[in-house]
């Protein structure tokens, strides 16, 4: 399985990205997928959620920013970030958890003030 992430890039405070992950040669489907961000110091941090049936979640400090999606036919993961902040910036990472867990290389987001 690989995870391609991108969309990551140098955006004003205030501003939106989206990323994207494309899953190759997997039942995408029936995964249970995830985006994680490392910010500079901190540990990994998962972000938000989606699962096989479309539930989300998401962690309370992206709460009404961020919307994480799914295109099952596309076999792509997706998280739009509105309203960003400083403190968003960190490497931005998709996962997929099914018979197993996969993870994508990260895509940088840095978030200026």
């Amino acid at each position: 399985v690989q995870l391609q992430a991108s969309g990551g890039g140098l955006v004003q405070s205030g501003g939106s990205l989206r990323l994207s992950c494309a899953a190759s040669d997997f039942m995408f489907r029936l995964a249970t997928c995830n985006w994680y961000r490392q910010g500079p110091g901190k540990e990994r941090e998962l972000v938000a959620t989606i699962t096989s049936t479309g539930t989300t979640n998401y962690t309370d400090s992206v709460k009404g920013r961020f919307t994480i999606a799914r295109d099952n036919a596309k076999k792509t993961l997706y998280l739009r970030m509105n309203s960003l902040k400083p403190e968003d910036t960190a490497l931005y990472y998709c996962h997929l958890k099914l018979m197993g867990d996969w993870w994508g290389r990260g895509t940088l987001v840095t978030v200026s003030s």
